[in-house]
């Protein structure tokens, strides 16, 4: 860009120099001055931007007003080369107007804003009248805009008085309108009211006849209870004198039976007495054996879980576990959630359970064994809702507690000798519940042995 340094730029600068504003920018004429500097600062090179411009060359004329208007206005104000350097855009771009304010004639036409704006940046002899004209133009539009504003607004708010005033007058009549309809309302409910009130009277004389009738009636079923009581008491006399002959003449009956009754009865302890003399002079003893008790024979043994555990069965075949629940009044208890994750752990902890239960419904029905399946509930924010299967008892474990001492306490809890079964993997449980006298098996042998229903 070639800047130009003679002319009536160089004479408005001159001049420039000794007019000044003696007051502030007008508001709108410096909104324009920042555009009109935005829109050349994209034709200036980086060297040729004050220091504290240079940041923004890249940006947008929209971003760069945006973001460093109040720079830009300061470096118009304060630095005459950059001011010069604009003022040289603005020439170009805008030489027309441009030229006629640097001549002293701008177009009666133009904004009186753009006209002041530019005038600021060229500075022309002059400028300052120029820029005070478009700030008492701008401030005479402002205040005609805010005076058609005043008068649209007044003519609005008559506009809403008199909708208002119609409205009201509406609601009004309506109002009369529906009080007339609550008066005949209630008119119709006084109406009512005393005709219900007759109905009432009429009611409780209706009332008070049957209390007379009815009274009458006990009256009448009390005289009668009176005469049915007597002829009871009769009745009862009767019935007595009955049962006082039927008694005499079965006294004379046993009387008649008596010397024979005695003469059987003395018979009797005369060999009873003779049969109790046999027995001390023998010294004979109870009899606690059976002639039967002394044949000699091998008799059959019981199997218990450890005479199981001695046979030739393998830990993980099934037929084991059908060893051990045949056993009598054989107790299954199953670690629930170890046998689940154990087979089929990829599925939700309700299809689980289901899943187990159904098996075990089976597995009961088959060997009417007692079974018990213990889940650990310690993590559950309220019960689980379960309708247990037919055979199976259900147990979650208290807060607090595990599972694995829920099974502890189960076996604990039956008698010496039992056959109690504890299916789990957990070697903590399989070896807390040895001692107690059960038998641990592993949670695969449930699961083959599930596997086969």
């Amino acid at each position: 860009m070639v800047e130009r340094t003679g002319g009536p730029e160089a004479a408005g600068d001159a001049d420039g120099g000794i007019e000044a504003l003696d007051r502030p920018l007008p508001e709108g004429v410096r909104r324009r001055v920042v555009a009109l500097v935005a829109e050349a600062f994209g034709g200036l090179t980086v060297t040729e931007l004050p220091p504290q411009l240079r940041q923004y060359a890249r940006f947008t004329p929209t971003r760069r007003a945006k973001f460093a208007g109040n720079a830009m206005a300061a470096a118009v104000e304060s630095d005459p080369v950059f001011r010069q350097r604009i003022a040289g855009r603005l020439r170009e771009t805008q030489a027309e107007l441009a030229e006629a304010i640097e001549g002293g004639s701008p177009p009666a036409a133009a904004d009186p804003v753009d006209v002041a704006a530019l005038a600021y940046v060229l500075r022309p002899t002059g400028w300052v009248k120029l820029v005070d004209a478009a700030g008492e133009e701008a401030q005479r539009a402002n205040a005609e805009r805010v005076g058609e504003e005043a008068e649209r607004e007044l003519r609005q708010l008559r506009e809403e008085l008199s909708e208002a005033r119609s409205t009201a007058r509406g609601d009004a009549e309506r109002a009369r309108a529906e009080l007339e309809a609550v008066r005949k309302e209630v008119d119709g409910l006084h109406r009512k009211l005393r005709s219900a009130l007759s109905d009432v009277k009429r009611g409780e004389a209706a009332l008070r006849k049957v209390e007379a009738e009815l009274e009458a009636q006990r009256a009448a079923a009390a005289a009668q209870q009176a005469v049915a009581e007597g002829e009871a008491r009769r009745l009862r006399a009767r019935v007595a004198e009955a049962e006082s002959a039927l008694e005499g003449s079965r006294r004379a009956a046993r009387e008649g039976r008596t010397f024979e009754d005695m003469r059987v009865r003395l018979l009797l302890d005369t060999v009873l007495d003779a049969a109790q003399g046999l027995r001390r002079e023998l010294a004979l003893p109870p009899a606690s054996t059976r002639p039967a008790d002394t044949v000699d024979a091998v008799e059959p043994g019981r199997m218990t879980p450890k005479d199981i555990a001695r046979r030739a069965l393998s830990e993980t075949d099934p037929a084991l576990l059908d060893q051990l629940l045949a056993l009598p009044q054989a107790h299954l208890v199953v670690d629930g959630y170890n046998v689940t994750k154990s087979g089929y752990p990829t599925m939700p902890l309700e299809k689980q359970r289901l899943r187990l239960l159904g098996g075990l419904a089976v597995l009961a029905a088959q060997t009417g064994a007692e079974m018990t399946c213990v889940f650990d509930g310690a993590e559950l924010a309220a019960p689980v809702l379960l309708a247990p299967p037919r055979g199976v008892r259900v147990l979650f474990s208290k807060p607090g507690v595990t599972a694995d001492e829920l099974i502890r306490q189960l076996v604990r809890a039956e008698p010496p000798g039992r056959p109690v079964v504890v299916v789990s993997t957990d070697r903590e449980v399989a070896d807390g519940v040895a001692k107690a006298g059960a038998r641990p098996v592993a949670s695969a042998l449930l699961l083959k042995r599930l596997a086969r229903i």
